[in-house]
């Protein structure tokens, strides 16, 4: 069995979509910019808050993705809990898995602050070894820097780690970490993203992990 389960948070623990696009439509209207309907940031999310300035205002430059950035973090600093939760049969997975002695880790491109701020609001009852986002000086996944990060924290052999994660951004952070890889079905992006990336398995419901756990993969 795994000893140690990382996952991805948006897209795949929680639901952060509303949350997310309501605060960059604030940014963005802040800037006099025209706003994008919530389920668009779907396909925008995943690549860090800078990246997702970029995608949602195309033609801005750096000065302008600077002020965005500003706007977007005041607004959601205060508001990044109003709407997100967990997708359903997540709290139940996290509790089987404590229950079974697998440690549990978080490696978001989501900034620090908010990144344990969410989780401290989500999952208050969960012991995570590491909940790490996007740090100053360290490469977003899918550079594998934040797995190796959390390996430190929590040293176990990566062929007892899994990695579980809804893009091909985490896929890859997966497969360059030299660890195995989970790509769920219910997150922001598609199934076929996730086969296309070559993830070691899909899945379409949390319990599935266990599943997997089960079967030693």
């Amino acid at each position: 069995m795994k000893k140690l389960v990382i996952f991805d948070l948006d897209g795949t623990l929680l639901n952060t979509i509303t949350d997310l696009g309501k605060a960059c439509n604030y940014a963005l209207e802040k800037m006099g910019f025209a706003t994008h309907p919530i389920q668009a940031y779907a396909y925008m999310v995943g690549n860090g808050v800078r990246n997702l300035m970029k995608k949602a205002q195309q033609d801005a430059d750096e000065e302008t993705i600077d002020q965005l950035l500003e706007h977007f973090k005041a607004y959601y600093n205060e508001h990044c809990l109003d709407t997100t939760k967990p997708y359903p049969g997540i709290n139940e997975l996290l509790e089987n898995l404590s229950q079974r002695g697998v440690a549990v880790a978080v490696a978001s491109n989501k900034y620090q602050e908010a990144t344990e701020k969410i989780i401290a609001g989500c999952f208050p009852d969960i012991n995570f070894v590491a909940v790490e986002g996007q740090r100053e000086g360290r490469n977003r996944k899918p550079d594998p820097s934040v797995i190796f990060s959390i390996l430190e924290q929590f040293p176990v052999a990566k062929k007892d780690v899994i990695y579980v994660g809804d893009s091909g951004v985490d896929i890859e952070c997966a497969q360059r970490a030299c660890v195995e890889s989970i790509g769920v079905s219910w997150g922001f992006r598609s199934p076929a993203e996730l086969r296309r990336a070559n993830a070691d398995y899909v899945i379409s419901n949390p319990a599935e992990i266990i599943d997997r756990l089960n079967d030693e993969f």
